[in-house]
């Protein structure tokens, strides 16, 4: 079988429905948009929950309840394989040198070190948090993980 030799399964295609062709069509006089109004003319959106001025109902309800989104620990993650793309001269890393060289952004969070990838060379790393796959390969490369 060639790619030019590949045909759709049955009912993968369908016609684009034709708007404003005639009143035999099915779909004339207004193409489905109702009567007149604001849903009637082009361009026209209204986002979710607005009811025409009126005081949305999700306004009116009382916001209660905790929320743990309010309350998360964000990190900024890395992969043992991306260090190596740092400079030969670097062998203690950390958050400042990371963001330094373009690897996490300059933001504050915490880091956290992931096991992806191969690690070559022996660093001195100092983190927030370590996977047990990151930690295993840094002490099998030579290098200290150390949780700040």
């Amino acid at each position: 079988m060639r790619l030019h030799e590949l045909k759709n399964v049955k009912g993968a295609i369908h016609r684009k429905k034709r708007v404003g062709c005639g009143e035999g069509s099915g779909h004339g006089k207004t193409s489905g948009r109702g009567g007149k109004g604001q849903s009637a003319r082009s361009g026209s959106s209204i986002r979710p929950g607005f009811e025409g001025g009126q005081m949305p109902l999700y306004r009116k309800l009382p916001h209660r309840g905790f929320n743990n989104f309010n309350f998360r620990v964000s990190y900024a993650t890395l992969n043992v394989g991306d260090l190596a793309g740092l400079a030969a001269s670097i062998t203690e890393v950390n958050a400042d040198v990371l963001s330094q060289n373009g690897l996490i952004r300059a933001d504050g969070a915490l880091l956290k070190i992931l096991g992806g990838g191969e690690l070559s060379r022996a660093f001195k790393i100092t983190a927030t948090k370590f996977s047990e796959s990151a930690k295993a390969k840094i002490e099998k490369a030579g290098g200290q993980a150390i949780v700040a």
